[in-house]
């Protein structure tokens, strides 16, 4: 990094505060503040919502991937883009939802099962949420720690717990700021902007990869480096197909209910529009996997296959430190932060408007002004920024963060996809049963690596199986319990 690089990336970072300052007053009302008012066109949704998706996060960990499974991993981003696909295609659960004008998931549950149902699946989503996005920040530390070790030498990674401290605390204070500015209009502007940087960061940084270590002698170093090239290509060998079937689940759920991309089809103009939105974005969904696995995929061939400073998630960082010459690199930094900085205002708006709208909102009678949402609102996102520092520093799970991020999830997305295509498509669907399905969903939990060591029975059980397992015990808890106890008057919306 040289200081033309690093004035790059300090001009995004003030542009970007502009920004959000700019267009705080147009966040006065609780409806803008969540969902931009329901005026967002498709063009401007296709880019915010592959802006939102390709975080820093996901670039990391699909790198990670690559780094470790090569091709084979190629086949999470083709199951992205055929459900998104099929989404665009049928509409599948986001039409309906959209016509039925929520702001979120709990709000549905409320207009299917109750006010009960609401608080609970919304508390459900939020432990799932947070506990999701527990390790971005630190990962998005982990990044910047490997360009300044690439930079400046190995001795970056010496002490390397107290310096990602201070470069998780510093990343921190600079997404509070600019997220309690604004709201989702705010950052559906900076979406768009960020989808630019880092589409072209990503496309040079493929342009010099193959460059540098020549598109043919890619596949044979892989292949002399691996010790087995049936490994290189077929997930089914490296993973076996409890994690090929969970890859497809996580595509399917990641689209249609998981908050973050359903927020972005809530805010359109319209249902038609949410169609498009799903159809213009799969090609993206496909390549927001397969760029950043092919840049781990060079990481390793680069490395020769070896980890440096014993930590996956830092060799791809520090191949572009190797590869990338001066401007570019400030361009990939920059458009790093930008990917960085789109996620977690993405994530601690819709967590903390979720809290508002669907906790604290229904247990007050519906009584609070706009104003308070959004004042409750922005001192929640403070409470979930200090939580994300904690748990980054005191996580000590030894899966990868793909794996991290799928079992997280699944606490509330396995109870939650019961709920809703039940709630939706089934007239028998009782409120019972959304119950016992979003209590289900806690099993997820058994596939954190903690506590999945700690427990004899699980301890030899990958996160994908138990997430399987989870899924399919909140499918039997809503079916079952539904037909024990029925509500006393069947509604469907």
């Amino acid at each position: 990094m040289t200081l033309f690089d690093y004035n790059i990336v300090i001009i995004y970072i003030v542009s970007v505060f502009y920004l959000g300052v700019k267009y705080r007053d147009r966040s006065s009302d609780f409806s803008n503040f969540m969902i931009a008012g329901r005026k967002v066109g498709l063009s401007l949704g296709v880019a915010t919502m592959l802006g939102t998706e390709l975080g820093l996060i996901t670039v990391m960990y699909n790198a990670q991937t690559g780094f470790n499974d090569f091709f084979a991993a190629f086949h999470i981003g083709l199951f992205a883009l055929v459900v998104t696909v099929f989404i665009g295609i049928t509409g599948v659960v986001v039409v309906k939802l959209r016509e039925l004008k929520v702001k979120s998931i709990p709000e549905y549950y409320e207009i299917r099962f109750g006010r009960n149902v609401r608080i609970l699946g919304a508390i459900l989503l939020v432990i799932g949420g947070i506990l999701n996005m527990g390790l971005f920040l630190k990962v998005g530390a982990i990044f910047v720690q490997g360009i300044l070790s690439a930079t400046y030498g190995i001795s970056w990674l010496e002490g390397s717990e107290s310096i990602l401290a201070i470069i998780m605390t510093i990343l921190l204070v600079m997404v509070l700021l600019y997220t309690i500015l604004g709201g989702m209009i705010s950052v559906i502007i900076t979406d768009y902007i960020q989808f630019v940087v880092l589409s072209i960061g990503l496309i040079l940084s493929v342009l010099f990869s193959v460059y540098t270590l020549g598109w043919f002698n890619i596949f044979n170093q892989l292949e002399i480096l691996s010790s087995n090239p049936k490994l290189i290509y077929d997930p089914f060998q490296s993973r076996g197909g409890f994690y090929v079937s969970w890859q497809l689940v996580l595509g399917f759920v990641s689209a249609i209910i998981w908050p973050t991309a359903i927020t972005r089809a809530l805010s359109l103009k319209s249902p038609e529009t949410v169609k498009k939105q799903y159809l213009w974005s799969s090609i993206s969904f496909l390549i927001r996997f397969m760029i950043p696995c092919f840049l781990g995929i060079c990481a390793f061939i680069y490395f020769n296959g070896k980890v440096i400073g014993g930590e996956t998630l830092m060799m791809m960082p520090m191949y572009l430190v190797e590869i990338l010459p001066v401007g570019v690199l400030g361009i990939m930094v920059a458009a790093m932060l930008a990917a960085f900085m789109s996620t977690h205002d993405s994530y601690l708006l819709c967590w903390s408007t979720i809290i508002t709208n669907d906790i604290i909102d229904p247990l007050t009678g519906g009584k609070l002004s706009s104003k308070q949402k959004i004042k409750i609102s922005r001192i929640i996102i403070i409470i979930l920024g200090l939580y994300i520092l904690y748990w980054g520093l005191v996580y000590d799970g030894l899966d990868s963060i793909w794996s991290y991020l799928g079992i997280t999830g699944a606490v509330y997305f396995t109870g939650a996809i019961a709920v809703i295509l039940f709630g939706l498509y089934w007239k028998k669907a009782s409120s019972i049963g959304a119950v016992a399905a979003l209590l289900g969903g806690l099993s997820a939990l058994l596939g954190l690596e903690p506590i999945r060591k700690s427990i004899s029975i699980f301890s030899t059980f990958q996160p994908e199986q138990i997430g399987l397992m989870t899924l399919a015990f909140s499918m039997i808890l809503m079916i079952v319990c539904s037909l024990i106890f029925p509500d006393k008057k069947e509604r469907q919306v």
